[in-house]
């Protein structure tokens, strides 16, 4: 177009157009672009039937769901979000936990601790709005009763108990501990269970000195029925309700979505850019939109005739900062927090050379090595299984099928590395003891965390790592499937 007709306005405009989801939407096939439409559909049918659940009208929900297509993925409002996470809070007190104090034979369940010393299950057992103890927090759960010894009913979902003496203060101090023995001596529970492991954190959560200021006030008689309730904390944060999902998935769209820009050339100027501003720049978004994070994102690069990377150097917080060059390999390890939830995704990216139109081949068969071992674990990860029988069942497949790599996949929910079974460290591949000897359970989600080594011809043999991880979930009948999608192809900077 000759310069007489360009508009200054619009120019200005077009520098700042993100294009990577264009590009990216073109090189799809059909067949490809059917089936995000048909993920996309299933989407929008989650939200419906939970939104029905809620009582959304028709009108509403059409309202509600259309901006879905055009928008980029967002939560509910902070009001909406505590609406819902109550909901949630109110189906697990009322649905999963008694199942699980049946299972465990467990008939009465002390979780006692002080005003910032929580109990790791404090946030699961208290409504979105509750951020800290009250002063001492005293739950006991015993059949259909649950009682609060300090703080507030939760939204009608205990019941409060004030000071017999004084109706106008709160129960602490001698009194808390009076009326606590007294409901103990009432019920006459044959056991006791209070949150102490060796094991699992998420059952250890009762501090030394709450557990001695406990057995003083319980006394010998009711100090020998306290046994440990090991797996019942850890099953309650594990289990996962269905309801959920909707939500968990729309996060891992907003993860997704971050990945893609940050690995685009919205983000990343080849021969500027280093793999810390990529850092600071998921955190800046994640800030921006609101979010939280439960650890700080790594990105690393590795290049033909570069040093190999170094697996576990993300997590121990020393991966390198390097300038981004053409030709580089990415990966990122970035995850969010939302609505009582934490996310867990790793990605790889490649930045094209000057004259290069996609990835070398040597590559994107690496990539598809990776995807081929998180389809193993994948299929091995079968409830009942211990994580560390699954994992001995993984390698096993993976070394029949000649793939060099190495499985470290973890519990995702609550908290990023999620209650349950582990499945391999990264530097623990003969099984992690204790921590991987509890059984994979229904109703529960993955991170499907792994990598594989590739030797790649163009880079003249060279080995590199595909460090790839991805959020799962188990339904209550045990079928796996991907939360959102996997990565099958690398992010690419132009």
């Amino acid at each position: 177009m000759p310069d007489a007709y360009r508009d200054p306005v619009i120019e200005e405009y077009e520098k700042s157009i993100d294009r990577t989801l264009i590009r990216a939407n073109l090189k799809l096939t059909v067949t490809e672009r059917v089936e995000q439409l048909r993920k996309m559909a299933e989407l929008h049918e989650e939200f419906r039937r939970a939104r029905e659940k809620a009582g959304v009208t028709a009108l509403g929900l059409i309202l509600a769901s259309l901006p879905l297509l055009a928008q980029p993925p967002t939560l509910p409002p902070l009001r909406e979000q505590a609406r819902i996470q109550q909901e949630w809070l109110s189906q697990r007190l009322n649905q999963v936990l008694p199942a699980l104090m049946r299972k465990h034979d467990v008939p009465m369940w002390i979780v006692m601790m002080r005003e910032y010393n929580e109990d790791p299950v404090f946030r699961a057992l208290v409504s979105p709005t509750t951020f800290a103890a009250r002063r001492r927090t005293i739950f006991i759960f015993h059949g259909a009763e649950r009682l609060a010894l300090g703080g507030g009913d939760h939204g009608g979902l205990y019941t409060s108990l004030r000071d017999p003496d004084n109706p106008g203060r709160e129960l602490y101090l001698e009194a808390q501990m009076a009326a606590l023995r007294k409901i103990v001596e009432e019920r006459n529970p044959s056991r006791i269970a209070v949150n102490i492991s060796r094991t699992h954190a998420f059952s250890d959560g009762l501090s030394s000195g709450e557990r001695e200021t406990l057995e003083a006030a319980l006394g010998p008689k009711w100090t020998a029925r306290i046994i440990p309730a090991e797996l019942l904390p850890l099953q309650y944060l594990e289990t996962r309700l269905p309801e959920m999902l909707p939500y968990y998935r729309e996060m891992m769209r907003i993860v997704h979505g971050l990945i893609a820009r940050a690995f685009s050339s919205e983000v990343i100027v080849p021969g500027k850019t280093t793999t810390a501003d990529v850092v600071w720049w998921l955190r800046e978004q994640v800030a921006r939109q609101g979010l939280g994070t439960w650890f700080q994102p790594s990105v690393s690069a590795q290049r033909k005739g570069g040093t190999p990377m170094r697996e576990g150097t993300g997590a121990l917080g020393r991966s390198p900062d390097v300038v981004i060059e053409r030709g580089d390999l990415l990966h990122t390890d970035f995850g969010i927090v939302a609505m009582g939830l934490a996310t867990d995704t790793q990605h790889m990216g490649y930045v094209l050379r000057e004259g290069e139109a996609d990835v070398p081949a040597g590559l994107k068969a690496a990539l598809r090595r990776s995807n081929r071992l998180q389809e193993i674990v994948l299929e091995q990860l079968e409830p009942g299984r211990t994580g560390n029988a699954a994992l001995a069942a993984m390698l096993a497949q993976m070394r029949k099928e000649g793939i060099e790599g190495k499985i470290y996949t973890h519990p995702v929910g609550d908290h990023g590395h999620g209650a349950g079974p582990l499945i391999g460290l990264y530097d623990r591949q003969e099984g992690v003891a204790g921590r991987g000897d509890v059984p994979i359970i229904p109703s529960s989600w993955y991170s499907i965390e792994l990598n594989t080594t590739s030797a790649v011809p163009e880079w003249g043999g060279q080995a590199v790592t595909v460090s790839l991880e991805e959020d799962a979930a188990l339904d209550g009948t045990g079928k796996r499937s991907w939360v959102l999608r996997r990565q099958e192809r690398y992010h690419l900077v132009e």
